[in-house]
């Protein structure tokens, strides 16, 4: 059986013992129920303080839950209720685009891929959820930076690496891709991330309106693009499925 840590068992039950009983825990009460030596368990809490995981009260110095867990707590559920919602619409985009299909969300300074359809043919395809895209270069990283102001925040600070000739990588000319991807509606990424390969993608809104995600077709340029255009009829359905999951979310119509 593996090793487990310590430290982070200690901080679990500690987390575990905030949630349940009394809101709010003084240092001997923790840690006496979890038979810990005050300085240990006073350091656990500290870290945890930091972290912002766990909330100190100014006037009586006991501990309650912080409101990082919320947050987290949160974007598990809508992580999940995101992906759940969109399955049947995203497997429609592929059956009518004929093209591989995405679904991405912000995840620390990138695009983590949340589920993927595969292309409807007998090609051989290797599943990508769990992968991670870049920000600046793909369709679904333009949609997060121009809807959401914390992927927005994010791309200005991270190297925005040059993967191709194509890819825009000076902040000022990617204002000018974002400006265009809220006044249409979507974004492109041709060639940008990957020789070859062409792509677009629309936000996904929830009931509050706020940009959770966003979904877009991948292929070859020679399949997605035509006359050096992406096709009108591609660029229809990723919207009309963005505006689905949308729906179904709760946002009501955009």
């Amino acid at each position: 059986m593996a090793r487990t840590i310590q430290s982070l068992e200690r901080a679990a039950a500690m987390l575990r013992l905030l949630a349940g009983g009394e809101r709010r825990l003084g240092l001997s009460d923790v840690a006496s129920a979890l038979g810990l030596a005050k300085g240990t368990a006073h350091g656990i809490l500290r870290t945890l303080q930091q972290e912002g995981f766990v909330e100190q009260d100014p006037a009586s110095g006991r501990y309650q839950l912080g409101a990082e867990l919320l947050r987290l707590g949160n974007s598990y559920l809508d992580v999940h209720e995101l992906r759940a919602r969109a399955l049947v619409w995203a497997d429609d985009l592929a059956r009518s685009s004929g093209e591989s299909v995405y679904l991405g969300v912000l995840h620390q300074q990138g695009v983590l891929i949340i589920h993927h359809v595969f292309r409807p043919d007998d090609s051989r395809q290797v599943l990508e959820v769990g992968a991670m895209q870049p920000l600046h270069s793909t369709a679904l990283g333009k949609v997060l930076c121009a809807y959401d102001p914390v992927a927005h925040a994010e791309v200005a600070d991270v190297e925005r690496e040059a993967f191709t000739p194509r890819t825009v990588t000076a902040m000022p000319d990617l204002e000018g891709v974002l400006d265009l991807t809220r006044a249409r509606g979507w974004a492109s990424d041709v060639e940008e991330t990957w020789a070859g390969v062409a792509s677009l993608a629309a936000p996904i809104h929830d009931r509050r309106r706020m940009p959770v995600g966003a979904v877009g077709v991948t292929g070859a340029v020679e399949r997605v693009c035509e006359g050096g255009e992406l096709q009108a009829r591609l660029v229809a359905a990723v919207r009309d499925c963005a505006r689905a999951v949308s729906r179904d979310l709760g946002a009501g119509r955009f």
